[in-house]
């Protein structure tokens, strides 16, 4: 294992501070997930719309991310990242007040340029302290912690919405914005020493912007696990619909649902863990990827033909969601390899690229909603087939 710089907490404690401000962006999403027909009714509108409030969301994390990758690469990855915590409470709070769809559309695409600065600063701490091997186990180490937040959000934003209105969780996101906020301060040293920062401007972070591009090898990882994370955002988007609308879970009861399939995203992060002991993670990750495009498949093939009704689509789900959970250690670890002195700019765009598919796959599902679940299962067979595709036609084979 490359060691831990000096300054830096213990393993596990740095585990517990990345892996926070990691879920930032699951705890943004799955909290108020339970609140969105309430949210709807509210502002008299309806669930579909609503829902846009959640592609809002994954644009402002993929564009903060473009924006915090190099300013870290540049000023060091501390002072951004306090930055992006403390924009996020303050904002947070703001959603609390918002008093229509398009007010919390645009209070949402604020929070998530202030949550930004936690996932992609969080990856390039990574990247500053290890290797490709123990990035792709910290990776895995970190969607365990991470893997907390949906399971238990969703959980609580359903309780907070009953005894409280939707409105609490808003002001339960700012405590967790400042909590992060506090422990930066306290725990997290800076990982990036003055001579590994870069001086460039705005024309080098655009040119190595599209030096990514052109890497085949970088792009083709990153949109593989960048639609592979989209299939679950297109789940994420429609989920609360057609829970709670269509097959009638109560509120509360939603995150016992969500959070099973959290379950299995985590269990198969962790068994990712293990196997990279035995094998590489380009054969795990063709492997699981393999599993994510045909349970997609399925799953939308079964839809519309009507087989197996809730039962089988949460079985379905289960095995797409879960499998999720050992593409995106893989796919990351592998991008990120190359560029330990651009660690923040391949970073963001590997964000970005993943969060901006899950805007259009979120946006998707409502703008196809028909009242029936053929969009969100529709939208998860076409990012898992397509995922799939773009890994052997441009990722493995760049790589070769």
């Amino acid at each position: 294992m490359t060691a831990i710089a000096k300054s830096q907490p213990s393993y596990p404690r740095l585990a517990l501070i990345l892996g926070a401000l990691a879920a930032f962006g699951p705890l943004s999403i799955d909290t108020y997930l339970p609140a969105l027909p309430t949210i709807a009714t509210d502002f008299a509108t309806t669930t579909a719309a609503v829902q846009q409030t959640l592609s809002a969301f994954f644009v402002g994390l993929a564009l903060g991310q473009l924006f915090y990758g190099p300013v870290s690469d540049r000023m060091g990855r501390r002072a951004p990242l306090l930055f992006g915590c403390a924009m996020y409470t303050v904002v947070s709070i703001g959603c609390a007040f918002a008093g229509s769809t398009i007010g919390l559309m645009g209070l949402r695409f604020l929070q998530a340029l202030g949550s930004s600065a936690g996932v992609v600063i969080g990856r390039s701490v990574v990247r500053d302290l290890f290797d490709e091997r123990e990035s792709a186990r910290m990776y895995s180490f970190l969607v365990l912690v991470m893997g907390i937040a949906p399971i238990t959000a969703p959980l609580i934003g359903g309780q907070l919405l009953v005894m409280f209105g939707w409105r609490a969780i808003f002001f339960a996101l700012a405590a967790f914005g400042l909590f992060c906020f506090v422990m930066v301060w306290f725990w997290l040293d800076e990982s990036l020493p003055l001579e590994r920062r870069t001086a460039s401007g705005l024309g080098a972070t655009m040119r190595g912007y599209l030096a990514l591009f052109g890497d085949g090898r970088y792009i083709g990882f990153a949109l593989a696990g960048g639609l592979a994370s989209a299939a679950m955002f297109a789940y994420i988007s429609g989920s609360a619909f057609v829970f709670i609308e269509l097959n009638g879970v109560p509120p509360d009861r939603f995150g016992l649902f969500f959070g099973a399939n959290a379950f299995g995203l985590i269990a198969a992060s962790q068994l990712n863990r293990h196997l990279l002991e035995r094998y590489t993670s380009t054969q795990l990750l063709t492997a699981a990827l393999s599993v994510t495009a045909l349970a997609a498949i399925s799953l939308f093939a079964t839809t519309l033909a009507g087989i197996g009704g809730f039962p089988l689509m949460l079985v379905l789900l289960f095995v797409t969601i879960a499998s999720t959970g050992m593409v995106g250690p893989n796919a990351t670890a592998l991008a990120m390899a190359p560029y330990g002195r651009k660690a923040g700019s391949a970073a963001a765009l590997l964000g970005a690229t993943q969060f901006m598919a899950g805007a259009v796959a979120g946006a998707l599902v409502g703008l196809l909603a028909n009242g029936t679940a053929l969009p969100m299962t529709g939208v998860i067979a076409l990012c898992g087939g397509s995922a799939f595709v773009l890994l052997h036609a441009v990722a493995l084979r760049s790589k070769e």
